[in-house]
């Protein structure tokens, strides 16, 4: 990776679980990027503090900046995308990562419509109203990039996605239903898909990407590896990714995870 040189990155749910490990393999590259942005409901709160703390102690060239963001709020969102463009200026934003998700531990029969409507809010109308509030910033870090193909460098969405999304191997059914959760990851890779289509003329990636079996707060994954190992594995996808990859669903090794 150590030509993997992008300026401008934002994920969100960067506070904990993946977009933690996230955080810390960005700040570990060679190259970090110059600013980036680490969003969390609530930045100042107790679960927050190892965030703010890699905030402090910073990385060399890269600033680190920890955002109040609420992907189920569009205010929040608004002004977020605000404060970001205020930073990045006329060079936009390069990278969104939309990683922030919950689960209700659900079968067929205890789900009800409030568990699937909080799940889908955050995990599936967030993404949406995420894209759509930066997408501004997005178009133009594609415009002045110097990059002439699509990558992670030029512009690109990467929605943090599950193979229980997939409809082909309804992974781990017999461990853990998660009806909710499995319907809002699917609803998320069409949303990929439909991303894909529509931005690709303007230069902006679109992939879907499963973080392996990682355990977090959420207890949907089996632990099959580490955080980290996952972390600077999707790290080490993104800074590969091209054309070819816009519009698909592929794993924290770079395999396609099929639909």
């Amino acid at each position: 990776m150590e030509d993997f040189k992008v300026q401008s990155v934002l994920l969100t749910g960067g506070d904990r679980g993946i977009g933690l490990g996230l955080v810390e393999a960005f700040l570990g590259l060679p190259h970090p990027p110059q600013l980036l942005f680490a969003t969390c409901r609530h930045p100042d709160g107790p679960g927050a503090q190892a965030l703010k703390e890699m905030s402090r102690r910073g990385s060399k060239g890269c600033t680190l900046v920890v955002l109040q963001l609420d992907v189920t709020d569009p205010e929040s969102i608004k002004a977020a995308a605000q404060k970001v463009g205020e930073q990045v200026g006329g060079s936009g934003l390069n990278l969104l990562i939309n990683n922030a998700a919950i689960a209700c531990d659900t079968t067929l029969e205890t789900e009800d419509a409030q568990n699937m409507a909080a799940v889908y809010a955050t995990n599936t109308i967030g993404p949406l109203l995420m894209c759509q509030a930066f997408m501004p910033l997005l178009r133009k870090g594609a415009w002045t990039s110097n990059q002439c193909k699509m990558s992670c460098k030029k512009a690109a969405i990467i929605n943090i996605s599950s193979s229980y999304g997939s409809l082909s191997l309804v992974d781990s059914w017999g461990w853990k239903q998660d009806v909710g959760y499995r319907c809002s990851k699917a609803a998320l890779n069409m949303l990929t898909r439909c991303l894909a289509l529509r931005y690709s003329i303007c230069g902006i990636l679109s992939v879907s990407l499963h973080p392996g079996g990682v355990k977090t707060d959420l207890g949907v994954e089996q632990e099959e590896v580490s955080l980290a190992s996952s972390a600077r594995g999707m790290v080490e996808v993104l800074s590969r990714l091209s054309a070819h990859d816009n519009g698909t669903f592929l794993d924290w090794k770079g395999q396609v995870i099929p639909w």
